[in-house]
């Protein structure tokens, strides 16, 4: 009676282990899709991934800056300034600024030399009462340029 008792322990311990030692074979071809996708086809695509966000973090980039909108007026020899003709500049202050611009942030009003004749006039007159010459200022888009000399050196440039 022992014994039987002891037979029926053990033939359920095996019979129980059996789960998980015997596999299901059928269930295990099921899931190979599922582990194809997971085990081989995930890496590859997270591997991609992250070497072309390497790449975007580490790529060499061109360094650009905005053109300056005002810049100071040239000197001549002598020392006065030399504005040039069509774009509007304040005297008072030395500096010419962008195209369409009429009133300098201080509040003056803007001047500029009319590029035919050469007349002076108040940048918000669009002819010129010399010559006749007309024509609209507008503002122009802000540019970029390199930041640096071109590829290939400064003697390149």
């Amino acid at each position: 009676m022992i014994s039987q008792s002891i037979d029926k322990i053990w033939s359920s311990i095996l019979q129980f282990s059996a789960t998980f030692v015997t596999p299901d074979w059928g269930a295990l071809i099921g899931l190979l899709p599922i582990l194809l996708v997971i085990g081989v086809v995930g890496p590859i695509v997270s591997l991609l991934a992250l070497s072309w966000l390497r790449y975007g973090a580490k790529r060499p980039r061109r360094g650009a800056k905005f053109a300056p909108e005002t810049r100071a007026a040239a000197l001549s020899a002598d020392g006065n300034p030399v504005y040039p003709a069509g774009e509007p500049y304040s005297p008072r202050e030395r500096v010419v600024y962008p195209s369409g611009a009429t009133r300098s942030p201080s509040g003056e009003e803007l001047v500029l030399a009319c590029p035919k004749c050469g007349l002076v006039r108040a940048a918000v007159i669009a002819s010129c009462g010399n010559c006749g010459l007309s024509f609209t200022l507008k503002p122009t888009t802000r540019s970029l340029r390199p930041v640096g000399p071109p590829p290939g050196g400064a003697a390149a440039a």
